[in-house]
């Protein structure tokens, strides 16, 4: 019977894929933050996993170059980047309070700069 530990970064990486898979079919939550942390969790307590999510031809090279070089693709910078602004003027269609219309679109801003301060992966040789 695996540890508690092994079971607690188990049941993390499990739920993290989860709302990954969730996020390749709902728009606006995104997947690859979520298999980034999957994979972090498996590489403590389910080494399969982490595994079988680097060896992904999709998803895999993303983990790869964050993990190597904090890397993020130019069109997930800006599929972000849309997503945040969008979110900020849902804030100022609908009645939200004012600490929220000034709080939120600050702290996105500054995760916006955040993610576009982060090197781009190197060009892929194509197959």
């Amino acid at each position: 019977m695996p540890s508690l530990s092994i079971l607690l970064w188990r049941a993390l990486a499990s739920v993290c894929i989860a709302l990954g898979a969730i996020g390749v079919v709902l728009p606006g939550l995104p997947t690859t933050p979520f298999l980034l942390v999957a994979a972090w969790a498996g590489a403590r307590g389910w080494p399969a996993m982490e595994a079988r999510l680097l060896a992904h031809p999709k998803y895999g090279p993303l983990i790869r170059d964050w993990r190597t070089r904090r890397a993020v693709p130019r069109r997930a910078k800006w599929a972000a980047s849309v997503v945040m602004a969008s979110s900020v003027l849902s804030l100022w269609l609908l009645p939200t309070p004012s600490w929220l219309r000034i709080g939120l679109p600050l702290f996105l801003l500054a995760v916006a700069c955040w993610l576009w301060s982060r090197p781009e992966p190197a060009p892929r040789a194509p197959h």
